[in-house]
């Protein structure tokens, strides 16, 4: 296979696009890099198709690899021909290339292989091709006896002889594909409760008597129902119209209808069905639809995670951060404008201390010794409460003077305090001080709190601990990178954590650049970067663009504008008799220069807008603009919640079933898809983000459960929804449609009925 030709042909570029693009990948360079820095080889492909490019290149490389093993197993055993060579080295699909392998794969001992070791594949084959009506099996199969491999009756040589037939019916590569379609096309997933559930109340109730086409279920009914099965409530499986399955398999199988093996054959494909091929097309199916849903649960969690990432910073303020509690007390601690550490203490506002005033003389005490701007409140236990507590206190301090109090999502902030990160950075304090360290900065700029913490204890994912965790975090990572890499990062005030997602950089290097600016100081420029170990010419090139240094002795260093490019921006400013530091920012002067005239063979008109678009506004961030919710002030806990309330919000999950929104009383309530909007949504994320403040309303609460439903409807609940579109949920298909008919085989006797296929005697009862 020429993996360029077939890329080519899977995303529709032009040649040059996927040519230059894989010689980038091979080169060395990131994805960050080749989508901004690299528009003019690339034809200017965005980030995300050049990050499919390489997943796609990827498959085919570790495909080529697998055709490579299992091409020299089968030459090994003298049985390669040149049909099965080109079969193999067309396919495209991995499932496909071990379907063409199975026949040849080594095996554990099966029926069929002691059947072969015993010498009964001569009598297999026989069987198969007799065309005959009136031959004496057993006396035939009486030929085969091999005392000495246990086959001392004509019955077991027989049966070894099926059970041969069996098997190659099984491993047949063009019967598995026909079995996996029919399973895609009309199968159903079947999810029942097991006896010792039965009318128990548990998060799986609407899955004790489920079905569903494989072809429709959504991702997050698959991984609930697995999760379901993983917890022993629920028991699954698949649902195929047998009839068309047997019709087909007794047509590759049954050559001569009317020959004296024909009932045994039948006896075969029942056998072959029922014991081999509808287990392996369950586990296929199973395999598929969870590769499936996880795939969809990583697009989810990335797409949350992103969101999350890219929340709107509140900016270089000083922060005190607060980690609530009732009997321990509220942590408080103190950031400045850089994010820096100065100090903790704890305070006891609430029962059963309930220490107000000493309290609030230390809170006021902190804002005016340290000029106070922001005051981040941990969403957990307590926060409600000390919320108020904090927004009573802030009425004693002058308007001009008086900080923004702001409730903030702490998930992850724990996972955090424990981590070696924190106790790398914050060795003598107690872990519920990093944690409220943590609050402080993730409401000053979020990305570079955030990005300490493991993605998966963030907690805006679908299922996320039900997916493959591996493919998880390398999903999140490139999230994470992506993020990083769009934003920027000032390389004078970024952690290591957060340097080791730039372009090119890894923790190493990034523990260099820190090790290095805690010796000498703030990087001066970005050409100083070359003095860190480790970070030679090539390092440079893949991350100076996405490393910022304000203040810096060259402007552009605190831009997007990469140093390759400095030279190019200075012939701009000559041409328009100006300086450098002049045309920076200069928005009237910056429109006046004329693009054309800077295209060269080497920089294309892509680059030269880049570079004008950042001139223009250098260094900008492209998160949008800080916002907070404000709780409602008399609702605390779900007892204060009443159907109709109109409340606001934080959204702090999107799934594909809906929103969980944040509205301050310790629970998120669930806005479901169909609740989203007046008009029809079919995918939550087009409406809602994390991170995004909404406006709710309060449909229905089970405080036993602790379930909040929410409506984000103007109108009354339910009255919305266009002439035509109905709830996600419907009722399981009747199997046996006329264009399966047409594909499977007639599946219905005359009456209609569907037909059953089940043998007039047992095979074994035959041989007896």
């Amino acid at each position: 296979m020429n993996i360029t030709e077939q890329l080519i042909k899977d995303f529709d570029f032009k040649p040059f696009q996927v040519e230059n693009t894989l010689a980038l990948f091979d080169e060395g360079a990131t994805v960050p890099f080749i989508a901004r820095y690299r528009k003019e080889r690339t034809g200017s492909l965005d980030e995300i198709q050049v990050r499919d490019l390489l997943h796609k290149y990827t498959y085919y490389k570790e495909l080529d690899e697998r055709k490579a093993t299992i091409l020299e197993s089968i030459k090994s055993q003298g049985k390669l021909t040149a049909e099965l060579e080109k079969k193999i080295t067309e396919t495209l699909s991995k499932t496909e290339l071990e379907d063409l392998y199975l026949p040849y794969k080594p095996k554990r001992t099966t029926r069929a292989t002691k059947a072969r070791d015993a010498g009964l594949e001569p009598l297999a084959r026989w069987i198969a091709d007799l065309q005959e009506p009136s031959v004496d099996l057993l006396e035939k199969a009486g030929e085969f006896l091999n005392p000495e491999k246990e086959i001392d009756t004509p019955q077991k040589a027989l049966q070894g002889a099926c059970d041969i037939l069996a098997e190659e019916l099984s491993d047949d590569a063009e019967t598995r594909k026909w079995m996996r379609e029919l399973a895609f096309e009309q199968g159903l997933l079947v999810s029942e409760v097991k006896k010792e559930f039965e009318g128990q109340k548990t998060k799986f109730e609407m899955y004790y008597n489920f079905k569903e086409k494989v072809s429709t279920l959504p991702s997050h009914r698959i991984l609930a129902m697995l999760r379901g099965e993983r917890e022993k409530i629920l028991r699954l499986s698949l649902e195929l119209q047998e009839g068309a399955a047997i019709n087909y398999l007794n047509s590759k199988l049954i050559k001569y209808p009317l020959s004296a093996a024909a009932e045994t054959l039948k006896n075969v494909v029942i056998d072959s069905y029922n014991r081999l091929l509808l287990p392996a097309t369950e586990t296929e199916v199973r395999k598929e639809i969870r590769e499936k849903a996880d795939a969809e649960a990583f697009k989810v969690f990335g797409e949350n995670l992103e969101a999350l990432l890219l929340s709107p910073p509140a900016g270089r303020k000083a922060v005190i951060g607060v980690d609530p509690g009732f009997r321990t007390g509220c942590k408080l601690a103190i950031v400045d404008d850089t994010g820096k550490y100065i100090e903790h203490s704890n305070i006891y506002p609430h029962e059963p201390q309930n220490k107000k005033d000493e309290a609030r003389a230390i809170l006021l005490a902190y804002i005016q010794k340290y000029d106070i701007r922001l005051i981040a409140i941990g969403n957990g236990t307590a926060s409600r409460e000390s919320d108020e507590f904090v927004r009573d206190v802030l009425k004693d301090v002058p308007a001009e003077k008086r900080p923004i109090s702001v409730v903030v999502n702490e998930s992850g902030a724990s996972v955090y305090s424990a981590s070696d990160v924190a106790i790398h950075e914050f060795p003598d304090l107690d872990l519920t001080v990093r944690g409220a360290i943590s609050i402080a900065r993730r409401l000053q700029d979020p990305l570079s709190e955030l990005v300490k913490i493991d993605p998966k204890s963030i907690g805006v994912g679908q299922y996320q601990h039900d997916v493959n965790q591996s493919k998880l975090k390398e999903s999140l990572d490139e999230v994470v990178e992506s993020c990083v890499n769009r934003v920027g990062v000032d390389v004078n005030l970024a952690s290591e954590e957060l340097l080791k997602y730039v372009s090119g950089l890894n923790r190493l290097i990034a523990a260099n650049i820190v090790s290095y600016r805690n010796k000498n100081g703030a990087f001066p420029s970005r050409d100083t970067l070359l003095k860190v170990p480790g970070l030679g010419e090539k390092k440079f090139q893949l991350s100076a663009g996405f490393l910022r240094i304000p203040g810096g002795k060259n402007p552009l260093d605190n831009s997007s504008v990469h140093p390759e490019r400095y030279e190019l921006v200075k012939k701009m400013a000559a041409e328009m008799s100006s300086t450098l530091n002049a045309i920076v920012g200069n928005t009237e002067l910056i429109r006046s220069i004329d693009k054309k005239k800077f295209v060269s063979e080497e920089v294309g008109l892509p680059t030269i807008e880049d570079i004008i678009s950042e001139l223009e506004k250098p260094g900008r961030d492209p998160r949008e603009e800080f916002k907070y919710a404000h709780f409602n002030e008399s609702v605390m806990e779900i007892k204060d919640l009443k159907e109709g309330m109109m409340l606001e919000g934080t959204v702090t999950n999107v799934t594909n079933f809906g929103a969980f929104v944040d509205i301050g009383v310790h629970q998120d309530g669930l806005v479901h898809i169909s609740e989203l909007a007046d008009r029809f949504v079919d995918d939550p994320k087009k409406v809602v983000k994390v991170g995004q403040v909404v406006n709710v309303r309060v449909v229905k609460v089970d405080s036993e459960l602790k379930r909040i439903s929410l409506s984000m409807k103007t109108g009354e609940p339910g009255t919305h929804r266009p002439a035509g579109k109905k709830e996600e949920r419907r009722p399981a298909p009747k199997p046996g449609t006329d264009a399966l008919k047409e594909k499977f085989g007639k599946g219905k006797d005359e009456s209609g009925k569907l037909k059953t296929y089940k043998p007039k005697f047992n095979i074994r009862q035959i041989m007896k």
